[in-house]
This record gives C-alpha cells, sequence and structure tokens, in this order.
C-alpha cells in the first residue's frame, strides 16, 4: 500500500504487519503443495491473490467500511475521532462496537452477529477475509471481530496486491459484498450511502445499479429516498441535537411506498405530489405502519388532520414571494401555502422526536416539551387515519362492481380474439360456446334485475341493458 493512503493514512503497526505478511507469503510459497487462494476483482480484471494465517489481534478493522457508514453518527464525539485517528484504540473499539451493533439501533447487540459467531464456534472459518500488507481488514471486519470475541488467534486472509490504493480498497469491498454467497448483505442506509458514494465517483448509474443486481429504476428510487432522508436529518436539527440516517434503517418499504406514491402523483400535479410526500414522511417519522400511510392521500391534511390539530401544530408560516438562487439570479416560485404548512407540521414532528431520541444529551424540561409536541401529533394523525380508513373502504366498495365488470370486458375481448384462431385453425368447440353463451345470457339477466333494485338513475349503458333483457322473449 502506497504511503499517500487517502483519508485514513497508515496504522501504526503498518510496517511490523508488512515484515509478517511478506515472511508468511514468501514460507507458502516455499513450502509447495496445495494452497488457498482467492479470486477478487482488481483494477477490471480477475486477480488470484494468496490466502495466509494472521494474528487476529494484529489487524485493523477499516474505518471505510461501508458496512458500518450509516452506524458511525451513532456517537457523534467517536465519529469525530475516528476522522481524526482512525487507528487509535479508542477508534478502534468503536468501530469493534459497531460491528456487533444491531443497524438500526446500535445501542442494541446485533443477533445476526451472534449467529456469525456462533458458526464461527461451530464450523470455523468457511471463507477467508481479505487485508492489505499493513494488516487493514478489507473484508472480514465482522468476522474478525467474532474471532476476537472467541479468543480464536489466527486468522485466514487472502493480502491485496503491494500497489493498492484506498480507492482499491473501497471497488474490492464492494465487488467481494456483492458476490452470490452467505455474506451478511449491507444495512439498508449502508447500501443506499454506497450507491451514492459510487455515483458521486463519477460511475454511470445504470452500471452501479448492474452491480448491486438491480434495476435502474431502482437505484434512481434509492437516490431519492436517501436525498429525502438526508433532507429530514437536516430539518430535524434543535437543541443541538438531531435525527440520523440510521434513525430510518427500518422504514425501506415505507419510503419505497413513498417514491412510487409521489412518482405516479407527479405526472398529474406537483403540487398534490408534494402534499402526499409531506403527509406520509411525517407518519413514516411517528412510525405509522404501511398500511396506515396508504390511507394518506394529498388531501389527507385538509380533510381529516387539519380540525384535529391542537393549535401549537397549526403553524401559519409566511408565504414567501420566491427566492433568488445565487449565482445565477434566477427566481424560484415558492412553495404553496398547503405544502409550507404540511412541511412545517413535519418538521415540528420531526425536531420533536430527534429531541426525544437524544434525552440524555438534552435538559428534562425540554425533553418533556418535546415529547408532548409528538404525542400530540401521533394522537392526532391516528384520530384522522380512523376517518380516512372508512372513506377508503367505502370507495373500494363502490368500485369494486364497475372493476369486475371492466375485467370481464377484457375476458370476453380475449374470448374473440380466442375464437377467431380456433375458428381459423377448425378447433372451435361450438357446443361449448353455446353453453358459455346461454350461462352469459343468464348472468346478464340477474345484472339487469340487480340494477333495477339499486339504481335509481340509470346511465346510457344501464338502460341498454335493461332494454335489452325486457326484449328477451320468455
Amino acid at each position: 500500500m502506497s504511503n499517500n493512503a487517502g483519508d485514513f493514512g497508515l496504522p501504526p503497526h503498518a510496517a511490523k504487519n508488512r515484515d509478517v505478511v511478506e515472511q508468511r507469503l514468501r514460507d507458502l510459497a516455499a513450502g509447495g503443495g496445495l494452497q488457498e487462494t482467492l479470486t477478487i476483482e482488481w483494477r477490471t480484471k480477475p486477480q488470484v491473490v494468496q490466502v495466509i494465517d494472521m494474528p487476529v489481534d494484529s489487524l485493523y478493522y477499516n474505518p471505510g467500511t461501508h458496512r458500518i457508514r450509516a452506524q458511525r453518527s451513532y456517537d457523534t464525539r467517536l465519529d469525530r475521532r475516528l476522522d481524526e485517528d482512525a487507528w487509535s484504540d479508542e477508534s478502534q473499539d468503536y468501530l469493534d462496537f459497531l460491528l456487533k451493533a444491531e443497524p438500526s439501533d446500535p445501542s442494541k447487540r446485533d443477533k445476526d452477529f451472534d449467529a456469525l459467531k456462533q458458526s464461527l464456534e461451530e464450523f470455523r472459518q468457511n471463507e477467508p477475509g481479505l487485508i492489505t500488507r499493513e494488516g487493514i481488514l478489507v473484508n472480514g471486519n465482522t468476522r474478525a471481530a467474532a474471532l476476537r470475541e472467541l479468543g480464536v488467534p489466527e486468522i485466514r486472509v487472502a493480502v491485496l496486491p503491494d500497489s493498492c490504493t484506498w480507492a482499491d480498497i473501497n471497488r474490492v469491498e464492494l465487488s467481494l459484498q456483492l458476490r452470490h454467497d452467505t455474506r451478511r448483505p449491507y444495512s439498508y442506509i449502508n447500501r443506499l450511502l454506497t450507491i451514492d458514494e459510487q455515483v458521486e465517483a463519477g460511475r454511470p448509474l445504470k452500471e452501479v445499479a448492474r452491480d448491486f443486481r438491480i434495476r435502474e429504476s431502482t437505484a434512481e428510487q434509492d437516490l431519492w429516498v436517501l436525498s429525502c432522508l438526508r433532507d429530514l436529518s437536516d430539518r430535524s436539527a434543535a437543541e443541538g441535537v438531531q435525527l440520523r440516517l440510521l434513525d430510518f434503517e427500518d422504514a425501506q418499504e415505507r419510503l419505497r411506498e413513498v417514491h412510487r406514491a409521489f412518482a405516479k402523483e407527479s405526472k398529474s400535479d406537483v403540487q398534490k405530489a408534494e402534499l402526499l410526500k409531506e403527509n406520509r414522511l411525517a407518519a413514516i417519522v411517528m412510525n405509522f405502519s404501511k398500511t396506515d400511510l396508504r390511507l394518506i392521500e394529498s388531501d389527507f391534511r385538509n380533510r381529516y388532520l387539519e380540525h384535529r390539530l391542537p393549535e401549537e401544530l397549526k403553524p401559519a408560516p409566511a408565504v414567501a414571494s420566491g427566492r433568488v438562487i445565487p449565482g445565477i439570479n434566477r427566481a424560484v416560485k415558492a412553495e404553496a401555502p398547503q405544502v409550507a404548512a404540511a412541511r412545517a407540521f413535519t418538521d415540528s414532528v420531526l425536531r420533536a422526536k430527534a429531541v426525544v431520541r437524544a434525552k440524555e444529551k438534552v435538559p428534562a424540561a425540554q425533553v418533556e416539551a418535546a415529547s408532548s409536541v409528538f404525542d400530540a401529533a401521533h394522537k392526532a394523525v391516528e384520530a384522522a387515519l380512523e376517518p380516512a380508513g372508512k372513506d377508503a373502504r367505502v370507495r373500494k366498495r363502490k368500485q369494486a362492481a364497475p372493476d369486475r365488470l371492466n375485467d370481464a370486458c377484457q375476458d370476453i375481448e380475449q374470448c374473440i380474439t380466442d375464437m377467431v384462431l380456433a375458428s381459423g385453425a377448425r378447433s372451435l368447440d361450438e357446443e361449448a360456446l353455446d353453453e358459455a353463451v346461454l350461462k352469459l345470457k343468464a348472468t346478464l339477466k340477474k345484472l339487469a334485475q340487480a340494477t333495477a333494485q339499486t339504481i335509481e338513475m340509470p346511465g346510457e349503458g344501464v338502460e341498454w341493458l335493461r332494454e335489452a333483457v325486457r326484449q328477451e322473449p320468455s
């Protein structure tokens, strides 16, 4: 690894580790016999690298690993310390802690880590890790943490070429992570961050999507979601604290639903799309379910929520005439009042949740006030969801009969095509067709009778059906 090692520099025992690695590689080459190797993607080409045993306690966790990128923000002081000196005992201990922590809540130990540890205890190491010659773990950080807990003195690792850089480390880690095997996947937020990092590095989105084995449209969705989450994090800042990206780790499906609904609504009305997005994002912050989110449309606030909100959650934001983008002197149209009100409500919920989440860092009186705001908002939305749900069920019942009739029409259209094809091949079962038409006739009679009982003011279609049945001889 070159001396200009990038953001994190070289670890303090880099030279010592290099001597051990190179000696063991020489011993391996001199020993002959069957040697274990690992094939990696190295600068766009396959490369076979040798596998050796290394003292697990001599190796360093990779401070740039994508596995815990979002979780680093769990402790802001230690996160800063990692940037200042990634190789100090304090920084390495923090990485060790995060590797064992639950991605969505690092205060809890990860059950998946314990399962990995148990597997290593029972079956030992199935696959080698990967290190630089200075002893930095490129792949296998979590396995190294588990082996250390188990007291296993050595870890099997492949060794990267001597010319590797931090850019190489990032690329190799990503390529290994995306292989089809039993390797633990990145958490949701870390996957979003990795996709964004690759795109920011200048790689085409289509290429990045292919590496992640997803459609390009899915990668676009992921970047949209990450942009929303960063915006929510910024807007949550209050009393010196704010929500972190990892606080949304468990919201993957709900965030994807928001994107789908937003994209669909944007095609017809951008303002309604923004309202829908803000309404649903506020509900996600308050941890409402995916089923609840589907009841929240662009008119949710005006129809169901507004009159249930306490006065302190009804801000009256000033309507700006617009703003000018610095540098290009171009005016941007101001938000519509409804959108501004929805954003103000979301901001109140975000700031309240940020304070409640960081209650150890904020005075008790402020935590109590924030809890009151959050609970009041949650109660109001919960109450508003009840009539919204009832209306949705009514709409579904009203639309059920027309939908079924439309489906039947499509089936009949397909029947016409099938008849033409069968007739051309002289394979039409005319007797069976006649029986089916008689059944259709009887069903249409029942439909006409049902419309007579339920529809007082028939339209052209229903009138035609009734007339057709009346003209049918008894």
